[in-house]
């Protein structure tokens, strides 16, 4: 078991305004969270490979034309696309599930 504070984890921006923490990363799923200043958007549609699933902790984010506040929880299939923003200012938690090879017989 691993436990850590979010707060403690170092941040990088990757966009202007959107800084990424990254979780510790297991073999089925990485994780990350999000925090996004007022006014900002993910810089380009977001594209996934596997599926994925985010938290909204705080905040208020606008994805494919819903307003997501704290407590909603998101899945995108694998294939979908999405492009979060935010007027208020968001923090998210976000789960990438890996895809795993099947066992070979």
């Amino acid at each position: 078991m691993q436990v850590l504070r979010i707060d403690d984890i170092d941040g990088t921006e990757v966009a202007p305004g959107i800084v990424r923490r990254g979780l510790p990363v297991t073999g089925a799923a990485r994780g990350w969270v999000y925090d996004f200043a007022p006014g900002t958007e993910w810089p380009e549609v977001d594209v996934h490979e596997t599926e994925e699933r985010y938290y909204v902790v705080s905040g208020e984010f606008v994805d494919r034309g819903h307003r997501l506040g704290p407590g909603s929880y998101v899945v995108f299939a694998p294939g979908s696309s999405h492009q979060p923003r935010t007027e208020t200012g968001a923090r998210m938690i976000g789960i990438t599930l890996t895809v795993r090879e099947p066992a070979s017989k």
